[in-house]
């Protein structure tokens, strides 16, 4: 069952609101990037680090390069290790988009429930990111300890946080955050299965960008299917 709540999102990824979720997520997060490293960029040259003197040593010309090789290496960073957890972030900020397009779809009858305002959107989305980050963060240290074991600990560990943030998401909308919380407890193993299935694709670069769209798809299907039970 919960491959073919997988199957059913992953063929409407053709739907114009989840190309536009998927769009908006990269091109916001693209312009951040481009506007912090020219803010960056900027901020170096009005400091005009070439003509500054430090005690004991004068002008310090090579201070200049050394900043811009840091700069240059702290924006590669960024661009390499960041790019993807701040696109999810912003990506998942929509993610009520892509439940309402498979309800359209595959639920019509349902009435259209309580828009999410947006702040609360962004706030639950960053304390998600925050836990995810921390979470494996922590993790560290089981994968140095256990590093034939990292594998396994990564998808349970990762299966269980996205299959609990996405499923609320999807529960919430129509039972509240209590009754998702309930409904979350009564199916907590299937639930932690379809978060490690989403979390594969999180370790290949590029199709790590569509988890977010696939998870809230696949466990809008998911929570519609365990409510009738």
């Amino acid at each position: 069952m919960i491959f073919q709540d997988f199957s059913k999102a992953l063929a409407q990824f053709s739907d114009a609101r989840f190309r536009r979720v998927l769009l908006l997520g990269v091109g916001l997060t693209l312009g951040l990037f481009v506007i912090s490293g020219l803010g960056l960029w900027q901020l170096l040259a009005w400091i005009d680090i070439e003509n500054v003197s430090l005690p004991f040593f004068g002008k310090v010309a090579w201070l200049s390069y050394v900043l811009g090789v840091i700069t240059a290496a702290l924006s590669l960073f960024a661009w390499v290790f960041l790019m993807i957890p701040v696109a999810s972030a912003i990506t998942a900020v929509f993610l009520d988009d892509v439940a309402q397009a498979v309800e359209d779809k595959h639920f019509p009858h349902l009435p259209a429930p309580p828009r999410m305002p947006l702040s609360t959107a962004i706030a639950d989305t960053f304390s998600f990111l925050a836990v995810l980050i921390g979470a494996n963060l922590l993790a560290l240290m089981l994968y140095i300890m256990l590093p034939f074991a990292a594998p396994f600990i990564f998808y349970a560990l990762n299966g269980f946080l996205l299959g609990r943030e996405y499923f609320t998401l999807a529960a919430t909308r129509r039972e509240g955050r209590a009754g998702a919380r309930a409904l979350r407890s009564r199916h907590g193993n299937e639930i932690w299965l379809a978060g490690c299935l989403m979390a594969i694709p999180l370790t290949i670069p590029v199709l790590n960008l569509f988890v977010p769209i696939l998870g809230a798809a696949t466990f809008t299907h998911m929570y519609h299917r365990l409510s009738q039970r």
